[in-house]
């Protein structure tokens, strides 16, 4: 049988696995069986040819995306055959300089699962030739089909492309099939907007066919945050604002807009990265322990979390902009978008009260890393003398260099009673030598596809997220705040250094984290 040929057989539990991926906390089977078709909406953009495919290349690559079941249809304005979308892919499935003939042709059988589809993204034609093409891989009604379409498209087609989907695509099937929709952020650009983005989709969808993306939810060392925090007894009875002084949840990227100048100029550092990405971390470090693992559980426990922040005071707040950043011909010189920002949240509950949530984001800054960093309270009755070399913190690296470490004070060895600063630690690359850690996208793909919305945002906590930063948001857009100038490859305004101070921070002199050399 060749591999453009569909054929659909049921599979035992058994048939489909991967260590690494098992390791990884992935289960050994899908759910369902049947033959299944994802749609990549957008399939010409950056998006498509730099995350969607190569994470649907190493699904494949470990055995779950069975060529026997699945079929991958990239449907775009651009006109383009089948040959010419898999030709623009090949060099984003693997580097050239590292494939090995046993690679390129696996690349190739992947490559023969892709079709292409070219239409509108507001008119019924296409639609109409996608569903027509996607029929015929389908079985009738022998097994159910399901359907996976992901709109890797800017949030202004998601109501007209949402509405053709329904109306020209939905699956066929009568006998258990599903059709799923994934949505990229931004969610909207403030909560007005956000709710007619929710209002326009939900009205198409039910809720538990929606799955909003935001990749961080995907990363390892986030995935980690649950298990870590109650399956060690250790920090059960230290977890709280009797032990910790403050958190910090730190992203630094050491290249400025680089491209993107006009489309960042729209969103700014906060919508684009703190509103979203660092608040779901957020969510994580502070909600209370679910009864379960069930999604709706762990998702209800982060809205009470969001719930119960506080509004965001303009003095715990400080703005930044690079210099150079309206040189970019498509940003406007008098541009207000911040590039950098640190704001503290505070949560108004028994656990939390009176801890500050430091959340950091910059670009062209000294260094790329983003972290959680958990800073615990001074020993009381120091008998060492021992403050000035800093407190116990756990930082929990996210990337690059995944890590998880405690800085903890010890003895100095010698002959002499004096301390240091020394740690704990969890290098992953180090301790789990040969397993490759999965990409955030293949993670949640996958997710998807076994219908998990785990690590996917619901529509209440998105309302939630925007309810805690459209105020701030809006003073920002109105010129009621302004950004301070910072030079590139800096930390950034040193005014965010000194509201880090006045939250309680401490910095550790004379330490500095090392990886670990294999």
């Amino acid at each position: 049988m060749g591999i453009d040929d569909w054929h659909v057989e049921k599979r035992s539990d058994s048939d489909v696995g991967s260590d690494s991926f098992k390791d990884a906390g992935f289960s050994e089977s899908f759910a369902e069986n049947g033959p299944l078709a994802i749609v990549v909406l957008g399939a010409s953009g950056d998006l498509a040819k730099k995350k969607t495919f190569p994470a649907l290349f190493n699904l494949y690559r470990q055995g779950f995306l069975p060529p026997n079941e699945v079929r991958i249809f990239g449907y775009a304005r651009s006109k383009m055959t089948d040959d010419e979308l898999r030709e623009r892919l090949r060099g984003y499935l693997i580097k050239a300089k590292d494939s090995t003939p046993e690679q390129l042709e696996e690349i190739s059988k992947f490559l023969r699962l892709v079709k292409y589809v070219s239409g509108p993204y507001d008119t019924d034609e296409g639609y109409r030739l996608l569903d027509e093409e996607i029929s015929k891989h389908e079985c009738g009604d022998e097994l159910p089909s399901r359907r996976l379409f992901y709109l890797a498209l800017p949030p202004s087609v998601y109501p007209p492309v949402s509405k053709k989907i329904r109306e020209f695509c939905m699956t066929k099937s009568t006998n258990g099939g599903w059709t799923r929709v994934v949505v990229e952020k931004p969610f909207g650009k403030d909560l007005e907007s956000a709710e007619k983005l929710s209002s326009q989709i939900g009205e198409l969808f039910d809720e538990s066919q929606v799955y909003r993306i935001d990749h961080y939810l995907g990363k390892e060392l986030v995935q980690n945050l649950l298990v870590l925090r109650f399956a060690n007894r250790l920090f059960v009875p230290l977890w709280n604002r009797d032990n910790i002084d403050n958190v910090q949840i730190v992203f630094r990227e050491d290249f400025g807009t680089e491209g993107r100048g006009g489309y960042f100029d729209e969103y700014g550092i906060i919508r684009d990265i703190i509103q979203n990405h660092l608040l779901q971390v957020l969510c994580l470090v502070a909600m209370e322990k679910p009864i379960s693992l069930k999604p709706e559980h762990i998702r209800d426990e982060k809205v009470k979390v969001l719930q119960s922040v506080i509004p965001i005071k303009d003095d715990e707040v400080v703005l930044g902009q690079y210099d150079g950043y309206t040189s970019d011909p498509t940003v406007p010189d008098n541009s207000n978008t911040p590039t950098f920002a640190t704001v503290i949240l505070r949560i108004h509950n028994e656990r939390w009260e009176g801890v500050p949530f430091v959340l950091k984001a910059g670009k062209a800054l000294e260094s790329r890393k983003a972290e959680i960093r958990i800073q615990f309270k001074d020993v009381p009755g120091d008998i060492f003398r021992c403050k000035k070399q800093g407190r116990n913190e756990l930082v929990i690296r996210l990337q690059p260099l995944e890590a998880i470490y405690m800085k903890l004070t010890v003895k100095q060895p010698g002959l002499e009673m004096l301390t240091v600063q020394s740690e704990l630690d969890l290098s992953y690359r180090q301790r789990y030598q040969g397993l490759t850690i999965p990409e955030a996208y293949e993670r949640l793909i996958l997710d998807t596809i076994r219908g998990d919305q785990q690590h996917f945002v619901r529509r209440d906590e998105l309302r939630a997220a925007w309810e805690i930063f459209t105020p701030l948001l809006h003073r920002i857009d109105e010129g009621k705040m302004k950004p301070i100038p910072y030079k590139p490859g800096t930390r950034g305004p040193a005014e965010a250094d000194e509201l880090l101070t006045r939250a309680g921070y401490v910095q550790t002199h004379g330490y500095i984290w090392v990886p670990p050399t294999l």
